[in-house]
């Protein structure tokens, strides 16, 4: 359990900011994570590696020569966001181009690819690299489902020594992927991890258990089983991955035996002493192989094998030196000159917003619609913890308290302003996708800011134009998610409220009932999530556990709407 914090909301920033400051000589913290203290003297392509907090050494831990150039660090478990991701990159870019590489996840996904877009809009050339080396997470007939885990490290490391050798971007980002194509993970977990503050772990084994085919955001095992010896345990480990040799794939091995968090070195080393062997008996090599901590899960008690088949354009990128905070090999060169004070630190300008009264008194109310939501959050962070550990992160109610605070206080600065209705729920979007990051970070700022352009900042709207905005709100949502009614997300109460709403708004029914109506609809969608399997998300590869238990996201975005309408309805041009 993590003993040492503050306010855990602040936990993953100020483990970050000491990362930095005890590492200084290695790497500058810059809005959105960390980069090199040292620039190339000639352009070179920056490999950014990213995702949530709680891996370390993964990410921050593997900035320098050899291997990352940067990483874009979000909250505990959770993808950082877009704005996060943009920020980083502008920082890291010495005029070579960019390349994002991170797990498969929904929130990754999502964040790097919208950073993606602004950052080539700027004219940077840029890519993404996804890892999918978890051999649980999907069959083999749908490996592209597949989620990254302790394989992110071999990805990682092959593209940062490439990029160190001065290949160019395409060259970078074709030696990821076949390293990903090659690359193969299987995990168990034997207990697991605790958040800073919580009271209990995201999920527990029974004595003498383990859980095969675990995640590295704290999700349990795929399935439950009994804790063999060493000996069983390795044999299981390899012979799964030994399944998955790729076709046409070489004898020699890059092997990395990884400790979650909470496994000590020797239990590695005495598993090793099956592996090893195990590996080398069906005929391979194994080259400059790893045990130890490289990519964990808080405090997690638990082990992952990994291995990459290696060939002769790989082998030399596996074993280049390398010079990190938390990762040497060799002796790294360390080129270029001294980061200049001048770059990119993500600052903004202030804006000017032009508004009529009517819009500016909507949106008080609005600002106040989204103090409601802050506090209805604020106390059910813990329950919307406890539904998303069953088969996820357990990380739903403290992503969505930080998207709300950063909400609410962005609406209170741009109502300060001079905002209208629409500037105000605009900013208060970015700022809540920026926070909270994740999957429904991005998906409620997009949400908001949608429902903001479709209001505007001229009058305070009539239903409806208020039925219009909440189809704006669904529409981004469904666009940028791509989950459908069934899937399990918070698109199944989504849709049903937009639809009642809109419906019942067309039928001339006053806004104050046609809103309570659809709120009443997303609740009982939301609860009736219960009864699904999750198609999407996190929780996917977990799809059996999940049953039983209503969908977080839904559940949450239920209880915003039931708490917004009166703030949202009764403050607009009412029409009979």
């Amino acid at each position: 359990m993590t003993k040492i914090f503050n306010d855990p909301a602040d936990f993953a920033d100020e483990a970050l900011a000491g990362f930095c400051d005890l590492h200084s000589g290695l790497v500058r913290q810059v809005p959105g994570g960390a980069v090199r203290r040292r620039r190339p003297e000639q352009p070179k392509v920056a490999v950014l590696a990213g995702g949530g907090s709680g891996h370390y050494p993964a990410f921050a831990g593997l900035i320098g020569a050899g291997l990352a150039d940067g990483a874009v660090v979000g909250n505990i478990f959770t993808s950082p966001s877009a704005q996060q991701a943009y920020s980083v990159a502008k920082a890291a870019d010495s005029g070579a181009g960019v390349v994002f590489t991170y797990g498969n996840y929904a929130g990754d996904l999502l964040n790097f690819g919208m950073a993606s877009e602004r950052l080539a809009a700027e004219g940077i050339a840029v890519e993404n690299v996804l890892v999918t080396d978890d051999i649980a997470s999907a069959p083999p007939s749908e490996s592209a489902k597949r989620r990254g885990i302790a394989g992110d490290f071999t990805v990682f490391k092959i593209m940062g020594a490439a990029a160190e050798a001065g290949a160019g971007l395409a060259d970078v980002v074709r030696l990821g992927r076949k390293a990903n194509d090659l690359t193969r993970t299987i995990g168990s977990a034997f207990h697991g991890c605790t958040f800073p503050g919580a009271e209990a772990p995201l999920f527990t084994l029974n004595d003498k258990q383990m859980g095969l085919g675990l995640g590295i955001h704290g999700e349990p095992g795929l399935f439950d089983t009994e804790l063999p010896p060493a000996k069983e345990l390795g044999q299981e480990l390899v012979a799964r991955l030994l399944a998955e040799t790729p076709h046409g794939a070489g004898n020699r091995l890059a092997v990395i035996l990884n400790g979650l968090g909470s496994t000590k070195h020797e239990e590695l080393f005495v598993l090793w002493l099956t592996v090893a062997p195990l590996l080398r008996s069906a005929g391979y090599t194994l080259v400059m192989p790893e045990v130890g901590e490289l990519v964990t899960s808080l405090d997690m008690s638990g082990v992952s094998l990994t291995i990459t088949w290696l060939d002769e354009e790989l082998e030399p990128l596996w074993t280049a030196p390398a010079e990190t905070p938390a990762y040497r090999r060799g002796n790294a060169t360390l080129a270029g000159g001294l980061l200049s004070e001048e770059a990119y630190d993500g600052g903004a300008e202030a804006i000017a917003f032009a508004a009529t009264l009517d819009s500016r008194n909507y949106a008080a109310s609005c600002a106040d619609a989204l103090e409601a939501a802050r506090k209805a959050l604020h106390d059910a962070e813990s329950r919307l913890g406890d539904m998303d550990a069953v088969a996820g992160d357990g990380d739903h109610g403290r992503g969505m308290v930080r998207g709300i605070d950063a909400a609410t206080a962005a609406a209170v600065a741009a109502l300060a302003g001079g905002a209208g209705a629409g500037d105000m729920l605009g900013a208060a979007g970015d700022a809540w996708a920026d926070k909270a990051g994740g999957t429904s970070g991005v998906l409620w700022g997009a949400g908001l800011r949608a429902f903001g352009e479709s209001l505007g900042n001229d009058e305070a709207p009539e239903p409806a134009g208020l039925a219009a905005a909440v189809t704006a709100f669904a529409a981004r949502i469904t666009e940028l998610g791509k989950a459908e009614i069934g899937d399990k997300t918070m698109v199944d109460a989504l849709l049903p409220f937009a639809e009642t709403f809109s419906e019942r708004v067309s039928e001339g029914v006053l806004p104050e009932r046609a809103w309570a109506e659809a709120a009443s609809a997303a609740t009982s969608a939301a609860q009736a999530t219960a009864a699904l399997r999750p198609l999407k998300g996190r929780a996917r590869p977990l799809a059996e556990k999940s049953l039983g238990t209503a969908d977080p996201g839904a559940t949450s975005l239920a209880m915003i709407f039931t708490v917004m309408g009166p703030h949202v309805v009764s403050a607009g041009k009412v029409t009979a």
